[in-house]
């Protein structure tokens, strides 16, 4: 018996995609008179931390890892809808951060970071992030006399909404001790 030939099927490409409409995901939209060029406290809020390794900084294993810090938030408080979820820098190893409500802070991960934030709205399209993240640091510098201790980002949007979106994303300028001035 001879073995059996693979048959090849036509596939309708344009049937097989899902519909990228914009307004159907479930990504954070932030109202950008509270969210660019703002400062906030940050003395009250608390996180759930983890690294992920990551490669020329994109995060490896990324939505395993985003499974593993959502457990270790609810384990420790309740995760708000649209909790920040802020990924610092590096190029190796980057640490996530998911926001928790009513944490048990001396839970194994929750961090509370203290200080304040710095934060800015911007489309950041592919190939713009390095430049945004430096005028970010240099804005942030003008306006508090020295470099943030960490620039966090938050991507606001999925691969369904980014276009049209222009790619959201809040940068956080964060010091851990309020500036003087």
């Amino acid at each position: 018996m001879a073995a059996e030939r693979p048959r090849r099927v036509p596939v309708d490409r344009e049937a097989a995609r899902p519909a990228a409409d914009a307004d159907s995901c479930d990504c954070p939209r932030l109202d950008r008179d509270e969210w660019h060029e703002v400062e906030s406290d940050w003395g009250d809020i608390a996180f759930a931390r983890v690294a992920m390794p990551a490669l020329f900084g994109v995060p490896l294993r990324f939505w395993r890892q985003r499974r593993g810090l959502i457990e270790r938030a609810e384990a420790a408080g309740a995760v708000p809808e649209d909790a920040m979820l802020l990924l610092g820098p590096g190029r190796l190893r980057r640490t996530a951060m998911l926001e928790v409500e009513d944490a048990d802070r001396s839970a194994r991960g929750i961090v509370v970071p203290g200080g304040v934030a710095w934060t800015r709205l911007l489309p950041a399209p592919w190939g713009r992030m390095r430049a945004l993240m430096g005028e970010t640091k240099r804005l942030a510098r003008e306006r508090y006399g020295r470099n943030p201790d960490t620039v966090w980002v938050w991507y606001l949007t999925c691969r369904v909404c980014s276009a049209a979106r222009e790619f959201e994303t809040l940068f956080v300028a964060h010091y851990r001790r309020r500036p003087a001035g």
